[in-house]
C-alpha cells in the first residue's frame, strides 16, 4: 500500500512537471502588412490566439487581405486609399514586359523614375493610414485604455514603429524586409564581401566584379530607403513624436526581430542577440487532401504529380507563355496541378488540372509529389525545403530570384528566367532534368533533414519570445547600442581620424625636434669654425 502511494505521488509529481506552464493571456496589438506578409502573420496570430492571448488587429477600411470577419478583434480605420494591390500588379506586369524585352531600353529610365514615384505613393498611403489612427482621439483613447502588452508589426510598411513609440509599447517584428532593405542589413554587421545584397543574384562566394556590383546596389538601396524616410516617414515622425527622433534610428529599435529565415536557407552571416530565426514557422506535416485532389494525384500512378504556383500576385501570364507551359506539361507522364486564374491555355493537356486555390503545404507533403514549379516567394520556397521537394523556379520580382538561388546553390533547384521560359522548349527540358536527375531530390531531402533537426520548432520559438517580451515589458538587454550611434561612430571613422591625427602630430613633432637639433648643431659648428 505504501509502495502504491509513493508510486502515485511520484507519478503525479512527474505529470505536473510535464504539463506546460500556463501562460497568462496577454493583450497584443497588431499592425500588419498586406498580401503574403499577412498570410504568414496570420499563422503566428492564430497560434497566439490558441494560447489564450487577446489579439487586436488594425486594418484599413479598404484592405486587400485583412477581412473584418476574422477571428480576432479588428479595428477598421477609415482611409481613402491603400495602393498595395495596384502597386504589386503594376510591378508584376511591367516586370514581365521588361524581362521579355517588350519595354525599349530608352523607356527604362523613365519607367524607373515612375516606379520610384509609385513606391513613394505606397509609402504615403501607409503614412496616411497611421496618421488616421493617431489623429483619431477616440481611437487613441481606446488603444491606451486597452493597456496592450506589446505591438507586433511588419517593418516592411515602415510605420508600425511610430505607433508603438507613440503608445509606448514594446515592439516585436515579424520580419524579412525593412522598407526596401533585407532586415539583416539594417540591424546586423554586414560585410559586403561575402553577404549578397538582394537583387544582385550573387551567392556568398563573389568575384571582384560581383563585389563591386554588390557594393553599388547596396549604396543605391540605402539611398532609396533614406530618401523614402526623408520624404515620407520622417515627416510623420516629427509630427507625432517630435523633432527629437530620427526615423532611421527609430525603425531598428525593436525589442525582438522574428526573422523568417534560418541558416539552412540563408547564407551564414553575423547576427544580433535580439534576432530570433523562425524560418519555416508556417510549415507543418501534410493533412489529408480534399477528395477530388486526392483522387487526381492517385490517378498519376507511379509517375506522381507536379505542382505549379506562381504565388498570390501572379494569377495569369501572357497567352503565348501560358500556352508554352501548358504544352510542356502535356508532354509529361506526370499529372499536374496548376494554380492559375487566367484564360484556359489552348494547349492544356488532359493531365493538367487548373485550380483557383489549393492546399499548397498539404500537396507538397504528399508522397506522390515529384516537383514544385514556383516563383520563389519566401513561403513557397521554405515549404518546398521543409518537405524536401525539388524546385524549378521562375522568378518575377523583388527577392524571388535570390530565394531560388539559395536552393540552386545547394543543389535543390533549377532557375529559368522569363526571357527563356517560353523559348526552345527550355521549360520542358528544365522539368525533365530535375525529374530525371536524383541529385536534386537528394539535396532537397538533405536540406529538409537539416531544417527539421532543431531543439525547438520555429513557431514555438516565436511564441516563446513574444511571451518573453510581454513578461519582461521588453527586451532592452538584448538591444545593441549600435542603433543609437551615428554612422561615423559605428564605423569608428572619428576614432581612425583621431588616431591618424595623433600619429601625424607625433611625426610632425618628431620631425620638428630633429630639425631644431640639426639646425642647432649646424649653428654651433659654424661658431666654432
Amino acid at each position: 500500500m505504501i509502495t502504491m502511494r509513493v508510486f502515485c505521488c511520484c507519478t503525479a509529481f512527474h505529470l505536473l512537471i510535464l504539463i506546460p506552464t500556463a501562460c497568462e493571456g496577454g493583450n497584443i496589438l497588431v499592425f500588419p502588412s498586406e498580401g503574403s506578409h499577412w498570410v504568414n502573420m496570420d499563422i503566428l496570430l492564430k497560434a497566439l490566439d490558441s494560447r489564450g492571448h487577446n489579439i487586436t488587429v488594425l486594418r484599413p477600411s479598404n484592405s486587400w487581405y485583412l477581412k473584418d470577419d476574422s477571428s480576432y478583434n479588428t479595428i477598421t480605420v477609415p482611409v481613402e486609399n491603400i495602393l498595395i494591390q495596384k502597386f504589386i500588379t503594376r510591378i508584376v506586369s511591367e516586370g514581365i514586359l521588361f524581362e521579355r524585352g517588350a519595354i525599349p531600353l530608352t523607356d527604362i529610365l523613365q519607367r524607373s523614375v515612375g516606379m520610384f514615384n509609385t513606391i513613394l505613393e505606397v509609402y504615403k498611403a501607409l503614412a496616411d493610414f497611421v496618421s488616421a489612427i493617431l489623429d483619431d482621439s477616440d481611437l487613441i483613447r481606446q488603444l491606451k485604455d486597452s493597456k496592450f502588452d506589446l505591438l507586433i508589426a511588419d517593418p516592411c510598411s515602415g510605420v508600425g514603429v511610430i505607433l508603438a513609440k507613440y503608445l509606448n509599447l514594446p515592439l516585436v517584428y515579424n520580419v524579412r524586409w525593412v522598407i526596401f532593405t533585407e532586415a539583416h542589413l539594417s540591424i546586423a554587421p554586414s560585410p559586403l564581401s561575402y553577404i549578397p545584397v538582394t537583387g544582385t543574384g550573387n551567392t556568398d562566394k563573389m568575384t571582384f566584379s560581383q563585389r563591386v556590383t554588390n557594393m553599388v546596389l547596396h549604396i543605391i538601396t540605402q539611398k532609396i530607403n533614406n530618401l523614402a524616410a526623408k520624404l515620407v516617414y520622417q515627416k510623420i515622425t516629427d509630427k507625432y513624436l517630435g523633432p527629437g527622433y530620427d526615423f532611421n534610428e527609430l525603425i531598428i529599435d525593436a525589442d525582438i526581430w522574428l526573422m523568417r529565415v534560418d541558416f539552412v536557407f540563408e547564407y551564414p552571416r553575423p547576427t544580433m542577440p535580439n534576432v530570433v530565426y523562425i524560418g519555416g514557422f508556417q510549415c507543418k506535416p501534410a493533412k489529408p487532401l480534399p477528395q477530388h485532389l486526392e483522387d487526381f494525384v492517385q490517378s498519376s500512378g507511379e509517375h506522381g504529380f507536379i505542382l505549379m504556383s506562381l504565388g498570390t500576385f501572379v494569377t495569369e501570364l501572357p497567352a503565348d507563355m501560358a500556352n508554352e507551359i501548358a504544352a510542356a506539361f502535356a508532354k509529361l507522364p506526370q499529372k499536374v496541378i496548376w494554380k492559375y486564374k487566367g484564360d484556359r491555355p489552348a494547349t492544356l493537356g488532359n493531365n493538367t488540372l487548373l485550380v483557383d486555390w489549393m492546399p499548397q503545404n498539404d500537396l507538397l507533403g504528399h508522397p506522390k509529389i515529384k516537383l514544385f514549379v514556383a516563383h520563389g516567394g519566401t513561403n513557397g520556397v521554405q515549404e518546398a525545403l521543409y518537405h524536401g521537394v525539388p524546385v524549378v523556379g521562375i522568378a518575377f520580382y523583388f527577392d524571388q530570384y535570390d530565394n531560388l538561388l539559395r536552393l540552386k546553390d545547394r543543389g535543390g533547384a533549377k532557375i529559368l528566367t522569363l526571357t527563356t521560359v517560353d523559348k526552345d522548349t527550355n521549360f520542358l527540358r528544365a522539368i525533365e532534368e530535375v525529374l530525371s536527375d536524383p541529385s536534386y531530390r537528394a539535396n532537397m531531402q538533405r536540406l529538409s533533414r537539416l531544417h527539421r533537426d532543431k531543439p525547438v520548432m520555429p513557431l514555438d520559438n516565436a511564441l516563446f519570445w513574444i511571451e518573453f517580451v510581454m513578461r519582461h515589458k521588453g527586451a532592452a538587454h538584448l538591444k545593441a547600442e549600435s542603433y543609437r550611434m551615428p554612422w561615423y561612430s559605428y564605423h569608428s571613422v572619428d576614432v581612425v581620424l583621431f588616431l591618424a591625427g595623433a600619429m601625424l602630430l607625433v611625426l610632425l613633432t618628431t620631425f620638428y625636434l630633429i630639425r631644431c637639433i640639426y639646425t642647432g648643431m649646424c649653428k654651433y659648428k659654424v661658431k666654432r669654425e
